[in-house]
């Protein structure tokens, strides 16, 4: 059940930047929101901010510091927790006035909370009463969690100043995780991307991630997956080395900004009801599993029965959505991550990003291949970024410097690995390809491929640096933004109060009135998605299994067909659903079906992205 005494929403991990100094912002009024601690560079400078702002001693953790990545993660973390409690015991100590902190914290609660339903009752009376709920109203002032994540992909080896490889625990997730578990935080680092038993069998060497006596867990572990199988593998895993999963958030694969994970094709309604089936089992299954290695290992056991939390995100946009999403799967929380973006003061988006987003159309949100992983990518056609990339290459300088190097993966040209985003790489690869492919068609698909590549260690935080009026990385002000589709529909810059009463139904914001409903949007990207692999697979040198664009298909048909069941006219009236949500799903039933999963090339037919 979700603890009704808090937020029933948290903000999402976005980019390098965007939301690395939230839980400063937001979590005075208790709400969790997620830092993204791999650029430690950045995590630096904003410390070096923030240590400004607030008067406080600021020493530089330099280059010349072996174990620096996980030294400025760990002081970062630090310096927000020490700046959150200092905001956290100012509004404690504030009077229930007008204009307050003490009054927004418990305005912007859900209706739902005990909390809110105490607040509520002590403006309405007066007198001893009013008092003593006042100081009953103190205790349930709580900081939001400063949550972290960590993409387990990035994790390539280091080097010292002489070339020499460093020792494992000094590859880049790894000492993000060593910087995080070392923190004096209390609270959860969130997993994506998938399991890496490396990363994983790390936790193991640190006591905070495990019960102390009193059987709580210091430093408690969130998996970000797509679907059920995946939540049990990885969840199985770490249980069996005594480590409890205390969240599973459920992510839509391709709904939702960043890096998408579009598996199979699974929609998030099919997968939710998985999860709302099977969690009883999830759960004790794992349970089972980690009191047993707990046991094993002689370490102390849960006192109580621990929590495990639901959680989902991924082209939320309504009040009715969050709702339907909560009480029809029984979920403990949701993840409001793109609109936030229009928020000013709850993240990072510097004035010309932010007005290009508050006029973009729905055209200019799509799925690119800018990521040096090889993981499709959401990203924003007018983002300064996307116009940096385009003039390289009018001035036949394609790629980017690479100074960071996190992205560094391929080993193809050089002895030790280098980013397909950088000049070196995309050199190297167009002239190979020129070399070896005479159709001037599939020449000039594969060089376009190659050049759509971006920097995102620099465009993914410059924002940040942008907004906070300090020094640019290496003098680049190219930013990288990479919303979901779902902002196209939110047209203005937004309050704190406004975003949140939106959540909770107070009072709604104006969208667009042509948005579609969160499981349609998300069928349709799903069904754009594949038309499009299909056509480039054609291309591809490793092209899919086969049955796979079949089998991609045959799921979204069986998305639609339980969409149908389950959204009755009954369900549609209560939750204010927009009456053509029936239609939508029909007419995407007839558009999947006529999708040809033929992957023969056709090479008069431009590929476009």
């Amino acid at each position: 059940m979700r603890n009704i005494t808090s937020h029933t929403f948290h903000i999402p991990v976005m980019g390098l930047g965007y939301t690395i100094d939230s839980p400063i912002k937001v979590g005075k009024y208790g709400i969790t929101s997620v830092v993204s601690i791999i650029e430690d560079h950045l995590v630096e400078q904003m410390r070096e901010v923030i240590c400004r702002d607030e008067n406080i001693e600021y020493e530089k953790i330099t280059n010349k510091d072996t174990d620096r990545r996980a030294k400025r993660i760990t002081a970062y973390l630090n310096l927000l927790n020490e700046v959150l409690n200092r905001q956290i015991n100012k509004i404690s100590a504030e009077n229930f006035e007008i204009d307050t902190d003490i009054n927004l914290y418990f305005d912007l609660l859900p209706e739902t909370s005990v909390a809110k339903k105490l607040y509520l009752e002590m403006l309405d009376c007066r007198g001893e009463k009013r008092e003593l709920l006042k100081k009953a109203l103190r205790q349930y002032i709580l900081p939001g969690s400063i949550d972290v994540n960590i993409m387990t992909k990035l994790d390539k080896t280091n080097f010292d100043d002489d070339g020499n490889e460093l020792p494992v625990e000094y590859c880049d997730a790894m000492a993000a995780l060593r910087g995080f578990a070392k923190s004096n935080i209390t609270s959860s680092i969130v997993f994506s991307a998938g399991l890496n038993p490396r990363l994983f069998g790390y936790c193991e060497t640190f006591s905070d991630f495990y019960p102390n006596r009193e059987g709580k867990i210091k430093k408690t572990i969130i998996l970000k997956v797509s679907d059920y199988r995946s939540a049990l593998i990885q969840g199985k895993y770490l249980a069996k080395k005594g480590l409890w999963v205390s969240e599973f958030r459920i992510e839509s694969g391709i709904n939702c900004g960043g890096h998408l994970f579009v598996s199979n094709g699974s929609p998030m309604g099919p997968v939710m009801d998985e999860f709302k089936r099977k969690r009883n089992e999830l759960y004790q299954e794992i349970y089972t599993e980690c009191s047993n290695a707990l046991k094993a290992q002689e370490r102390y056991p849960f006192e109580k029965i621990p929590k495990m939390k639901i959680s989902v995100q991924g082209g939320i946009g309504t009040a009715e959505e969050n709702s339907f999403l909560l009480n029809h799967y029984n979920i403990d929380s949701t993840g409001w991550g793109s609109p936030f973006l229009l928020v000013p003061e709850a993240t990072n988006v510097d004035e010309e990003t932010l007005e290009k987003l508050i006029h973009a159309k729905r055209e200019d949100f799509f799925i690119s291949h800018a990521s040096p992983l090889g993981i499709p990518f959401s990203n924003f056609h007018h983002s300064t970024s996307e116009q940096q990339r385009k003039e390289r290459i009018n001035k036949n300088k394609p790629g980017s410097p690479c100074y960071k190097k996190f992205l560094s993966s391929d080993t193809e040209f050089t002895e030790r690995a280098i980013c397909t985003a950088s000049r070196e790489y995309q050199n190297n690869k167009i002239n190979q390809l020129k070399a070896t492919i005479s159709d001037a068609n599939v020449l000039a698909y594969k060089i376009e491929l190659v050049m759509e590549k971006d920097c995102l260690c620099e465009g993914l935080g410059t924002s940040a640096l942008l907004k906070n009026n300090t020094k640019l990385s290496h003098n680049l002000t190219a930013v990288t933004i990479c919303p979901g589709p779902n902002l196209a529909y939110f047209k203005s810059i937004y309050t704190l109060k406004e975003m949140i009463d939106h959540i909770y139904g107070r009072t709604p914001l104006h969208l667009q009135t042509d948005r579609p409903n969160v499981f349609v949007n998300e069928l349709q990207l799903y069904a754009d998605y594949l038309k499009s692999e299909i056509q480039e697979d054609a291309y591809s040198e490793k092209p899919k299994k086969a049955g796979h664009f079949e089998s991609f298909k045959n799921n979204l048909l069986d998305g639609v067909n339980y969409y149908k069941s389950l959204f009755t006219e009954e369900i549609i009236t209560n939750f204010n659903f927009n009456d053509n949500l029936i239609k939508d799903l029909n007419r995407l039933h007839i558009e999947i079906t006529q999708i040809d999963t033929n992957t023969t090339l056709k090479k008069n037919v431009a590929v476009t992205n």
